[in-house]
């Protein structure tokens, strides 16, 4: 039989967009175990199913492959932490978030899109996981959108969707972060260097507005997930900057491309994108970008993370 990269074969498996949640459970002795899980999936709705797959590499693999009520709990936009702390905190993770218990002790997280809880019905050996399906016996529902999952990053269909529409009876501009081989596309005006913005219609995408601009100076670029959105208080106007790559190295009329590592010492034009190209070199030494939700002065970065 072929050998597989598992490496590989795992990226190609997470390029499936998916869901994330917190799978929960307790012992006899009443001591609580929690993981993060993207490998969950409804199955029937008479009888009402679900399965979810712990891996034998699981601290807590044998509390789940013996336990008798389990939980689902699928987590909402902006709970990225929650994910990360029972993906990979080595101590108490129930210390750190908040949570309750359902009607069996076991613990369900908070402010969670959804929240199952469940009766084991079977466990069947599967490799190196078990499938673990529950029959569902209660289930509470909010009008979150869940969290998203995809190619080892996080992300909000939400947030995305509220950064590429603009707001009705506001000015609105986009703005775009263009980066070519390690540097950054910046217009030169007598004031300082800026991004290239553009003022957008009510009733236009800011993608799509970025998009149709580059295109009618046959420029291509391709356009990447929403970096800043945000509402400057003093002059009205709502800020949506989206990332984007270029493999064209003279933009001619568009700007000059600057190295990143310059930008620090590049006289913008104003102390906002001074702040965004100053958070866009740090997060791209990392490779884990986010996207900043708030106004001039103060806002939330949410992150959309690997998991480990």
């Amino acid at each position: 039989m072929t050998q597989l990269d598992p490496k590989a074969l795992r990226q190609a498996f997470g390029s499936f967009p998916t869901g994330v949640t917190v799978v929960t459970t307790i012992d006899e002795t009443g001591q609580k175990y929690g993981f993060t899980a993207n490998s969950f999936t409804s199955v029937s709705i008479d009888p009402p199913l679900l399965l979810v797959c712990p891996g034998k590499f699981l601290s807590s693999f044998e509390a789940f492959k013996t336990c008798k009520r389990f939980a689902v709990n699928i987590l909402a936009e902006g709970q990225e932490e929650i994910a990360n702390t029972f993906a990979s905190f080595k101590g108490d993770r129930f210390t750190k978030v908040s949570w309750q218990t359902d009607a069996h002790g076991v613990p369900l997280i908070d402010h969670a899109a959804t929240q199952f809880s469940c009766a084991t019905h079977q466990i069947v050996p599967a490799g190196d996981h078990i499938i673990l399906i529950g029959e569902v016996e209660e289930f509470t529902r909010s009008d979150q959108r869940g969290l998203g999952y995809s190619s080892g990053r996080y992300f909000s269909l939400g947030l995305e969707r509220e950064a590429a529409m603009p707001q009705p009876d506001t000015h609105n501009i986009a703005g775009v972060i263009v980066e070519q081989n390690g540097h950054v596309l910046l217009c030169e005006t007598p004031q300082g260097w800026r991004l290239p913005t553009l003022p957008i219609q009510a009733e236009v995408s800011a993608r799509h507005a970025i998009a149709e601009h580059f295109a009618k100076h046959h420029f291509p670029i391709s356009m990447g997930k929403a970096f800043s959105v945000f509402f400057d208080r003093t002059s009205g106007t709502r800020y949506t900057y989206i990332q984007a790559t270029t493999e064209t190295a003279n933009p001619s009329s568009l700007g000059t491309f600057i190295p990143i590592e310059e930008l620090a010492k590049t006289s913008l034009l104003s102390l906002t994108e001074t702040a965004i190209l100053t958070r866009y070199a740090l997060e791209r030494v990392t490779g884990h970008f986010g996207l900043y939700v708030g106004n001039e002065q103060s806002g939330d970065i949410h992150i959309y993370d690997d998991r480990t």
